[in-house]
């Protein structure tokens, strides 16, 4: 059996990632990271009225902190899992406090990732999870 994959699926520039990150310097690290990587991004930094902003930019990926003012990650991740526009977008979790992965349950997230974290290893997780989008 042979395995067909896109030609666009190693192409980093058609990945679309949608952060919601309320931390300024961290918001503005992965944006760096993003426009060297060569991805397209979106980056919010508060959660109000977020499912439609992620239904209409159509994300292969969704990262959110799992601290937020408004609500915490995993009941965004819910929300998104639980929602027929978006139930399909993987969602990666990071935090500072890892011990949240206990308090997570069963929300639907795709990965955790641990603050503070590599840049190869966030890299790793966006294309095993954002490159599922892409796969015939």
């Amino acid at each position: 059996m042979q395995v067909q994959i896109k030609s666009d699926f190693l192409d980093t520039a058609k990945r679309k990632i949608f952060v919601i990150e309320d931390d300024n310097g961290l918001a503005e690290f992965m944006q760096l990271f993003f426009d060297i990587s060569g991805y397209r991004y979106r980056i919010i930094g508060k959660t109000e009225n977020i499912l439609p902003l992620i239904d209409e930019f159509k994300p292969d990926l969704v990262i959110l902190d799992y601290m937020l003012p408004e609500i915490n990650g995993g009941e965004i991740c819910a929300q998104i899992k639980n929602n027929i526009g978006t139930h399909y977008v993987p969602v990666l979790i990071f935090s500072a406090y890892p011990g949240v992965l206990y308090s997570l349950g069963d929300c639907g997230y795709d990965a955790f990732l641990a603050k503070p974290f590599e840049l190869n290893d966030l890299e790793k997780i966006i294309e095993t999870l954002a490159g599922r989008m892409h796969l015939i």
